[in-house]
C-alpha cells in the first residue's frame, strides 16, 4: 500500500511523494512499508526513524507527518515528544502551534494552559499574561475574571492585588469602582481598613476567613489567592495546595486541570507534569491514561507511543509490546503490519511469526518469505532449513516440493543434488532413482 493511501485510510493528510532522481524506492531497516525510510517499522515515505505512521517524521512512534521527536499523534509539524496537533513545541500538548507542555489550545507558551493565546502557566482562558488566571485578557497571577492587572482580583478590570469586584484601583478592595486599599463598597476614594472581608487574618484580604495577604476568595492560607480553599499563593482555582493552580483539586503548581499532582498538568488527575491528557503518571503525555512520558496515544506504558495500549517505546500501532511498531498485535519491534495472530520477534511483516525479519506468515527464524516456515531465508511454503524456494521442504538450497535433503531440485526426493523426481540418493538427474549419478 502506498504512503498516500495509508494517510487515507489513517484520516491524515498525507505528505506529497517527493521523487528522488535516478534512485528506485528503498528502503534501508527493517519491517518498513512505503518508499525511502531509514528505520524499524515504518508506514509511509521519507521517515527517519522507527514506528512511525506518516511521512517525513524524524524520531520514533509519530502519527502524523514531518514530526520531529517522538510519540506525536494526529497532526504535523510537531517538535517533542506526545504533542497532539500542528506546530507545537514541547510536550504532551494538545491543539496548534504551542510552546510549552501540557498545553490545550491554540499558541499558548508556557505550561498547563487551556485555551488561546496564553503566556504562562495554568491559565484557563484567552489572551492571559502570567499564571493560574481564570478568564480572559488578564495580566498577572492568580486573578479570576477578565482584564485584571496584577495578582488575586476576583472581578473584572481591576489594578492592583486581591480586589473583589470590578474596576478597582489597588489593594484588598470589596466593590466596584474604588481607589485605594481596604475599602467596602462601591466608587470609594481612600483608605479603609486592612481587611475588607470578614475573619481575615493578615492584609489586603477581600474575601472572608483568610490567612495571608490580598486573597479575595475565601477561605484562603497564603497570598493572592482568588479561588476558594486553596493553601499557597496566586490560586485562582479552588482547594489547589501550591501556587498558580487555575485548576480545583491539584497538589503542585501551575495546574490548570482537576486532582492533579504535579506541575503543568492541563488534564484531570495526572500525576507528574506537563500531562494535557488525563490519568496519566509522568510527562509530557498528551493521551490518557498512560504510565512514562511523551505518549501521545493512550493507556500506553513507556515512552513515545502515538498508538494505543501499547508496552514499550515508539509505537504508533495499537496493541503492541516493543519497540517501534507501527502496526497491531506484535511482541517485538518493528513490525509494520496489524496481524491476525500476533507477532514476537523482530521486523516482521507478516501474521502470527517469530524470529526475525519475516514476511510470510506464521514462519519462525529469519529472513523467510514464504508461510509456516522455520530456518532462514526460505522462500517456499512449509519448509524447514535454508534458502529452499519450494514447498514442503526440509534441508539446504531445495528447489523441488515435498523435498528433504540438500540442493534438490527434483520433486518428492530425498539426498544430494537430485534433480529427478521420485529419487533418493545422490546427483541423479532422472526420475525414480535410489543411488548415486544415475542419469
Amino acid at each position: 500500500m502506498s504512503a498516500l493511501a495509508l494517510a487515507a485510510v489513517a484520516g491524515l493528510p498525507a505528505a506529497p511523494a517527493i521523487p528522488l532522481p535516478g534512485l528506485p524506492p528503498f528502503n534501508t531497516g527493517i519491517g518498513n512499508i512505503g518508499a525511502w525510510n531509514l528505520g524499524i517499522g515504518n508506514i509511509g515515505d521519507l521517515n527517519l526513524g522507527s514506528g512511525n505512521t506518516g511521512s517525513w517524521n524524524l524520531g520514533d512512534g509519530n502519527f502524523g507527518n514531518a514530526n520531529l521527536g517522538s510519540g506525536n499523534t494526529m497532526g504535523n509539524a510537531n517538535l517533542g515528544f506526545g504533542n497532539e496537533g500542528f506546530f507545537n513545541f514541547g510536550a504532551g500538548n494538545q491543539g496548534n502551534t504551542n510552546l510549552g507542555f501540557g498545553n490545550e489550545g491554540n499558541l499558548n507558551l508556557g505550561l498547563g494552559n487551556s485555551g488561546d493565546g496564553n503566556f504562562g502557566l495554568a491559565n484557563i482562558g484567552d489572551g492571559n499574561f502570567g499564571s493560574g488566571n481564570i478568564g480572559n485578557t488578564n495580566f498577572g497571577s492568580g486573578n479570576l475574571g477578565l482584564l485584571n492587572v496584577g495578582s488575586g482580583n476576583n472581578g473584572l478590570s481591576n489594578v492592583g492585588f486581591g480586589n473583589l469586584g470590578d474596576n478597582n484601583l489597588g489593594f484588598g478592595n470589596n466593590g466596584n469602582n474604588n481607589i485605594g486599599f481596604g475599602l467596602t463598597g462601591n466608587n470609594q476614594i481612600g483608605i479603609g481598613a486592612l481587611n475588607s472581608g470578614v475573619g481575615n487574618i493578615g492584609f489586603g484580604n477581600s474575601g472572608n476567613n483568610n490567612i495571608g495577604f490580598f486573597n479575595s476568595g475565601s477561605n484562603n492560607i497564603g497570598f493572592f489567592n482568588s479561588g476558594d480553599n486553596n493553601f499557597g499563593f496566586e490560586n485562582a482555582g479552588n482547594t489547589n495546595t501550591g501556587f498558580w493552580n487555575a485548576g480545583n483539586g491539584n497538589t503542585g503548581f501551575g495546574n490548570s486541570g482537576l486532582q492533579n499532582t504535579g506541575f503543568g498538568n492541563q488534564g484531570l488527575q495526572n500525576t507528574g507534569f506537563g500531562n494535557a491528557g488525563s490519568q496519566n503518571t509522568g510527562f509530557g503525555n498528551g493521551g490518557s491514561q498512560n504510565t512514562g512520558f511523551g505518549n501521545g496515544g493512550d493507556q500506553n506504558t513507556g515512552f513515545g507511543n502515538a498508538g494505543e495500549d501499547n508496552t514499550g517505546w515508539g509505537n504508533s500501532g495499537i496493541t503492541n509490546t516493543g519497540g517501534f511498531n507501527s502496526g497491531g498485535l506484535n511482541t517485538g519491534f518493528g513490525s509494520s503490519v496489524t496481524q491476525v495472530g500476533p507477532n514476537s520477534g523482530f521486523g516482521n511483516t507478516g501474521t502470527g511469526h517469530s524470529g526475525f525479519n519475516n514476511s510470510g506468515d506464521f514462519g519462525s527464524g529469519f529472513g523467510n518469505l514464504g508461510n509456516s516456515s522455520s530456518g532462514f531465508f526460505n522462500s517456499g511454503n512449509t519448509v524447514s532449513g535454508f534458502q529452499n524456494t519450494g514447498n514442503t521442504v526440509s534441508g539446504f538450497q531445495n528447489s523441488g516440493n515435498t523435498t528433504s535433503g540438500f540442493l534438490i531440485a527434483g520433486n518428492t526426493t530425498s539426498g544430494v543434488a537430485n534433480s529427478g523426481d521420485d529419487s533418493s540418493g545422490g546427483f541423479n538427474t532422472a526420475n525414480n532413482q535410489s543411488g548415486f549419478f544415475d542419469v
